[in-house]
């Protein structure tokens, strides 16, 4: 049986808001079939930083969709979410801490092959709930991408939009991605079209999600579904 390592760090912010960062090491020897050994993917470091998505909510971090991908092709995985994160907003009060778009200044100093950045859903329930657009949104995002431009000069960078929720402000969001990561030669999957992730139903929700009145965490089933949507879309990056 093929054995992985995997290492838990805990940082405390000034805040208060407590940050949990799963690092998986690559495993050497490595009996992976060449075809496999032959990927972009392989070998390389990948850093995933965003909101629940990133972290699973309730759930190991090991079930997701990106841990296991890290595991097929032998990479170096580090996993900087943070349930109930925003990309723009500051949402203190639920104790969720910093935004992401302060949040990427505190991530690793380290030569990442690739940068996947998963958010914006928190960011359209707080957009509907104060009747705002998403010029404010749009602001912070285009902090975001700059910064992490500057800080990831060499590595593929990427963001992934919430699903397709059927309520309020999550295509305005999704829309708002592309456009402003679009400024800065970003790719975005849009998550809203391309998934296969049909939050609005919720016998759907009921295999795949971590309960079935949950419209944003997938449960193991789930990210297996979801993981060959998006593989060749990193594949390609």
């Amino acid at each position: 049986m093929r054995r992985f390592i995997f290492i838990l760090f805990l940082f405390l912010a000034l805040d208060s808001f407590a940050q949990e960062v799963l690092v998986r090491l690559p495993v050497q020897p490595c009996d992976a079939p060449a075809s496999i050994q032959a990927a972009p993917l392989y070998g390389k470091k990948i850093l995933l930083f965003g909101d629940s998505y990133v972290k699973n909510a309730g759930c190991p971090v090991q079930e997701t969709w990106h841990y296991k991908l890290a595991e097929k092709y032998n990479m170096e995985y580090h996993n900087w979410g943070a349930n109930g994160n925003c990309i723009a907003y500051e949402w203190y009060t639920e104790k969720f801490g910093e935004p992401m778009y302060l949040r990427y200044t505190t991530l690793p100093d380290m030569e990442a092959d690739y940068v996947v950045v998963i958010g914006g859903h928190n960011d359209a329930v707080l957009m509907h709930r104060y009747g705002e657009g998403t010029e404010f949104f749009c602001s912070k995002l285009d902090t975001l991408c700059a910064g992490l431009r500057e800080k990831y000069p060499s590595a593929k960078i990427c963001f992934v939009t919430p699903w397709n929720v059927p309520q309020p402000m999550y295509k305005e969001t999704a829309q708002a991605m592309q456009e402003v990561c679009g400024r800065y030669g970003i790719p975005v999957f849009d998550a809203t079209k391309n998934s296969g992730i049909w939050v609005r139903y919720k016998g759907f929700r009921r295999l795949y999600f971590q309960g079935e009145d949950d419209t944003a965490h997938l449960n193991a089933a789930g990210h297996d579904l979801f993981l060959p949507r998006i593989e060749p879309f990193l594949l390609a990056l």
